[in-house]
């Protein structure tokens, strides 16, 4: 168990050095003027990054104080019968220590692994020029969802192929988010196109497009699928949340 730990602490010090290195390329861009609306956000991040980079260390050390606490038998030792009687009771205690040690330990390694999570997100999609797509349904009798492709300025951005648990989610009720990226400040169009099965269970394939402007701040859009009972179809609908 002590070295599951030991790989998931070096593995967010590895995740930290990446954050702190994109925080300090956006420190040098701060002269855009983009940036430098969100240099706050980007140093009270960094601030973040470098307590949990200090957690992280305290981690590690206390992981391998652990594993140097309990030395190897000696050669030999496991021939030689028990002198003192005693003897095997603070063994035992020793040994139920260091488990809850390393239980305590393990918990920390979740939590700092959840905050660095956060820190990344924060880092890498800044307020400033975040755009996240979400997807929600409200259908099940004219279409069947299985994929769904997202373009942002004539330009892929993701294709993503749906199990049926997901489907089964959003059918009840779920809200995914789909993508999330940067965009710059000013006008930019939404492509979605979704495959799936229609009406008598054929192929189907339909679009939806909405044009829409970029502003200083978190931009979210909705992509919704419904069934309209008049028209005995399904229909696309994005809405951008003002």
């Amino acid at each position: 168990m002590k070295n599951a730990i030991l790989a998931m602490v070096v593995g967010m010090s590895c995740s930290w050095a990446l954050l702190s290195a994109h925080a300090a390329v956006a420190a040098e861009a701060g002269s855009a003027p983009a940036a430098e609306s969100s240099a706050p956000t980007s140093a009270e991040t960094a601030a973040k990054a470098k307590a949990v980079r200090e957690q992280v260390e305290a981690a590690l050390a206390a992981a391998d104080q652990s594993q140097g606490s309990a030395p190897a038998p000696a050669p030999g030792a496991a021939a030689a019968p028990s002198s003192a009687p005693g003897t095997a009771a603070p063994a035992a205690a020793d040994t139920r220590s260091l488990d809850e040690e390393t239980q305590t330990l393990k918990k920390d390694v979740v939590d700092l692994n959840r905050d660095l999570f956060v820190l990344e997100e924060e880092l890498l999609f800044p307020a400033n020029t975040q755009v996240a797509v979400y997807v929600s349904m409200d259908v099940g009798e004219f279409f069947a969802l299985d994929s769904i492709t997202l373009k942002i300025d004539n330009k892929e951005v993701t294709n993503y192929l749906y199990t049926p648990r997901e489907v089964d989610a959003l059918l009840k009720g779920g809200v995914q988010r789909l993508y999330l990226g940067n965009l710059k400040v000013g006008n930019h169009e939404l492509v979605a196109v979704f495959s799936g099965k229609g009406p008598d269970n054929r192929d189907y394939r339909r679009g939806a497009s909405l044009k829409f402007d970029k502003s200083i701040g978190a931009k979210y859009l909705e992509l919704k699928i419904e069934d309209r009972q008049r028209k005995m179809q399904p229909e696309f609908e994005i809405k951008d949340w003002e």
